[in-house]
């Protein structure tokens, strides 16, 4: 934070006022870094961040919202947030920092849909297996905010985002669903697309108030407004954090391997393309590390407690059992946010001992798979990841060790 907004100094300067918006999981800590280079013209703060993260600011309006899925306070925040976007004119400066979980965390739905519409959305998204692409077409098209409709609230005031990414190749438009960077095409083109992405998840027909809203938008006639004048840098991400993995990896004397590519798709698949990675890796007489960064999804067909790192990690340790690697190891999987779905844990730490203890606590590793229940499966192991609020968030980290 510090650094972009050393290089930003001019651009600081010469606004008549600031606003300051802070929105996502790390908004608290970005705004005590961002304070000290506005408060000279700073004419109102205010951050929207989850509950875990959130801290009370002198002259800040902070405000406390839902993750994974929103509530009253994603509602109150995103109304926080358009009010004061709307107070600024020519000559001044909107300073938005933005992270992972903005999506939830601020809420505001088109006109026709409520809360609840929203949240079955979400449910019904998150448990489809949709990637976070999919996801947000879908938010975006059915937000007032998403999709650059931040920017435009603020226009004519210059807009200055800086984005901590937590999404797959660090595009601007995904993280928080892109409140900032305005989407190519028209509104009935995103309505469309949002629709496609329902029909491919099999949500066509499931949620009549999200479609009738979608027609809305894609019978409408076009809006024309002025193109807000945004600057959106991205500062910190999942790429970044692996780096210092691999460096801190190199440092203990560790043999380093990784895949090239973040580590996306079905849980289920993603842990079988570690396995066979070890299985590669056994050869070596060395220790090494296998360092990947990324976001699965899972498929929830099950009642079950968890998330994808606990269903990651656990997926892992049954396939090593059922192809032993030869050699010591242990594997993590968590959520570099602390939280990992509905749950306390960030995620999972596996060893050659998990599944044995597993059975010893009278509970099978397979069963509660087959319920996406991993949280207390590693429960009972007491192999979960609990750190607690991290104060960040830029997807998640997986390190397996292989003695």
């Amino acid at each position: 934070m510090r650094s972009a907004l050393d290089a930003q100094a001019s651009i600081l300067a010469a606004a008549s006022r600031i606003f300051l918006i802070g929105l996502g999981k790390a908004a608290v800590p970005m705004t005590v870094a961002a304070l000290p280079f506005v408060v000279d013209r700073l004419a109102g703060a205010v951050v929207v961040t989850n509950r875990e993260n959130s801290v009370d600011l002198p002259g800040v309006c902070v405000i406390s919202g839902g993750h994974p899925l929103p509530d009253e306070g994603s509602i109150a925040g995103a109304q926080a947030v358009e009010a004061l976007a709307e107070q600024a004119g020519p000559g001044d400066l909107v300073l938005v920092l933005v992270s992972g979980g903005g999506s939830a965390l601020l809420c505001a739905p088109v006109d026709g849909l409520i809360l609840a519409d929203k949240i079955a959305l979400n449910e019904a998204l998150i448990k489809s297996g949709a990637d976070i692409g999919a996801i947000n077409t879908v938010r975006t098209a059915l937000s007032r905010l998403k999709g650059g409709g931040l920017a435009r609230k603020a226009a004519p005031a210059k807009i200055l985002s800086l984005i901590l990414s937590d999404v797959p190749g660090d595009d601007l438009a995904t993280i928080a669903s892109g409140p900032t960077v305005p989407r190519e095409g028209s509104s009935a083109e995103h309505a469309r697309q949002a629709q496609n992405c329902l029909a491919q998840h099999g949500l066509a027909g499931a949620m009549p108030a999200i479609e009738a809203a979608l027609r809305r938008k894609r019978d409408a006639q076009p809006i024309t407004s002025e193109k807000p004048e945004t600057s959106n840098l991205l500062i910190g991400s999942n790429a970044l954090s692996v780096a210092a993995m691999i460096e801190t990896a190199h440092t203990s004397g560790l043999e380093v391997d990784r895949p090239p590519d973040w580590l996306v798709g079905d849980v289920a698949d993603a842990a079988a393309f570690l396995h066979e990675r070890a299985q590669s890796a056994s050869g070596s007489t060395r220790p090494t590390a296998i360092l990947c960064g990324g976001e699965t999804t899972v498929r929830v067909r099950g009642k079950g407690l968890g998330g994808r790192n606990q269903e990651l990690a656990l997926r892992f340790a049954c396939l090593e059992q059922a192809a032993p690697l030869g050699r010591p190891w242990v594997f993590l999987s968590g959520g570099t946010d602390g939280r990992d779905g509905p749950t306390d844990a960030a995620g999972g730490l596996v060893d050659s001992g998990t599944l044995r203890r597993i059975k010893q606590a009278g509970r099978d590793a397979a069963a509660q798979l087959a319920e996406n229940d991993a949280y207390r499966a590693l429960d009972a192991a007491g192999d979960l990841l609990r750190i607690g609020a991290t104060g960040t968030n830029v997807a998640d980290l997986q390190i397996l060790l292989l003695g």
